[in-house]
């Protein structure tokens, strides 16, 4: 544990200094506290920008994604010469510039039921940077059972909440919010469902304050609220959310006593396709088109994905609408599924063989790979 602060530290946090309730005595709490961050992407990046500019002592990162065009629209911390790099070797690079004062411990692997527990247990607060159901419940399962905080975060389009979950203070969990993993398709993703770049700077650096606070031992903690940001009408609004007793983790007769549950274990399959799955490519479909092509292509996206690019041909059902469509589809007939990126239409050619569809496959890649191929 370090004792004092160096001149450089004095110079580099002088404006902390400042402030009375902060000054050295709060400086040297930051340096000495640690804080893990599960995902260096559009939550993380903000978050860890400013915990390591604010004088954290050890920020500890967990991602084994590598970095990705798509990804430069929000994800700060990632540049264009780190394409097809590691995150984290980006985001370690990135943010020794900002601080080589902070100790930055990589995590190069998935957070998962099997390693969250060890890799979580040495710091002082969670802050979740995920982007899938699965993460999010492992994330709060392991903050609950080590007694830590985990300071939550999500975004959607032009919407995002941020706010604390601490049953060991007084507050709920995450799943007194959501107790169960939402259905397949209910709830899409980024990914899917686009978001404007600069949401997860404004929701991420809430959770880097919300962090800091928490560290430092000042201001409220705002347990039992989530903080709603609404861009599009530039509305902040507060959530009120009460611990429940009949919650499954933290209630008053939890049936939950594991990281390994349920919704942890579903990981990120929940959202990816599995890869038993009958597919085939875009290129393989594109020579059937080209045929005398007797099957029937189907885009389970939404109207307007549909309206702005389309493959001709494709009949659109939304995902969300074809159990209502189950009796105009052909049994004795070749049934190819497409989405934009392949994750829902995995979930539609589940669903289909799941009602005795047997002749039906995925597009994987969607319609991202069918034009990238153009």
């Amino acid at each position: 544990m370090s004792e004092s602060l160096s001149p450089a530290e004095r110079l580099r946090y002088s404006r902390h200094l400042l402030i009375p309730s902060i000054g050295e005595a709060g400086q040297m709490r930051l340096k000495n506290s640690s804080v893990l961050l599960i995902g260096t992407g559009a939550l993380g990046s903000p978050a860890a920008l400013y915990l390591a500019a604010a004088g954290v002592g050890r920020i500890g990162l967990v991602d084994a994604d590598v970095v990705d065009a798509t990804n430069l629209q929000r994800q700060i911390l990632h540049g264009e010469s780190w394409i097809g790099k590691p995150k984290l070797e980006s985001a370690v690079a990135r943010l020794r510039e900002v601080n080589p004062h902070v100790e930055l411990v990589p995590y190069t692997t998935r957070f998962t039921p099997a390693n969250a527990m060890e890799i979580a247990a040495s710091y002082d607060v969670l802050v979740d940077g995920s982007d899938n159901f699965p993460t999010r419940f492992l994330t709060n399962d392991t903050a609950f059972f080590l007694r830590k905080p985990l300071v939550y975060g999500a975004i959607h389009r032009f919407e995002g909440q941020a706010g604390v979950f601490a049953p060991h203070l007084g507050g709920p969990c995450y799943r007194c919010l959501l107790p169960e993993m939402p259905a397949p398709g209910s709830v899409p993703s980024c990914q899917e469902a686009g978001v404007l770049g600069v949401l997860p700077g404004i929701i991420g650096s809430i959770q880097a304050m919300e962090t800091l606070k928490l560290l430092l031992g000042i201001g409220t903690v705002p347990l039992g609220k989530l903080t709603a940001y609404d861009a599009l009408h530039s509305s902040f609004r507060t959530i009120k959310l009460n611990r429940d007793p009949s919650c499954r983790l933290c209630g008053d007769s939890p049936q939950i006593h594991d990281v390994s549950n349920l919704e942890t274990l579903a990981s990120i399959t929940c959202s990816t396709p599995n890869s038993a799955m009958p597919s085939i490519t875009t290129t393989e479909l594109r020579t059937l088109l080209s045929g005398n092509f007797q099957g029937l292509l189907i885009d389970v996206r939404e109207p307007h994905e549909h309206a702005m690019c389309s493959i001709e041909g494709a009949r659109l059902i939304p995902l969300g609408t074809l159990k209502n469509h189950l009796a105009e589809l052909p049994k004795d007939t070749e049934i190819y599924i497409h989405c934009k990126s392949g994750m829902r239409s995995g979930r539609a050619v589940e669903f289909l063989l799941d009602q005795g569809f047997t002749r039906v496959s995925n597009v994987t890649g969607g319609i991202d790979a069918w034009l990238a191929e153009t």
